[in-house]
């Protein structure tokens, strides 16, 4: 498989994912296997994402930036808040008002393997 564990950093490899279309959490969890990270928490809504964002240990997270009409953008604050690393994905074209650092990968859904792999590789950089 391409990629296949090419740039998972020993500290950086459990990955929380907030997406509120279930396919597109499935086939997130598994690319991101292919890349050789693991899903360890995923949350589908604002509510639920915040409290696992607050009480739950991963390395790095991707965030979907509308959930369900809600803006994902109080997840990235806690996030920030935490130190986490984290990803947005979006068809909207660009991370949410407000989103800090204005320099984050973005994501443009739909989006390709090695396009995550790119993303994932900024992170560790960061």
């Amino acid at each position: 498989m391409p990629g296949k564990g090419k740039w998972v950093d020993a500290n950086m490899k459990d990955i929380f994912i907030v997406e509120d279309d279930a396919l597109i959490a499935m086939l997130l969890e598994d690319m991101l296997a292919d890349l050789g990270y693991r899903v360890c928490a995923s949350a589908p809504d604002l509510e639920r994402a915040l409290a696992a964002a607050r009480d739950t240990e991963f390395d790095a997270a991707i965030l979907d930036v509308s959930l369900a009409g809600q803006s994902s953008l109080p997840v990235a604050k806690l996030l920030d808040e935490r130190g986490k690393p984290y990803v947005y994905a979006t068809g909207y074209g660009a991370a949410p008002a407000g989103s800090s650092p204005s320099t984050l990968p973005v994501l443009q859904k739909p989006f390709q393997l090695s396009e995550l792999e790119q993303a994932m590789k900024r992170l560790t950089e960061a």
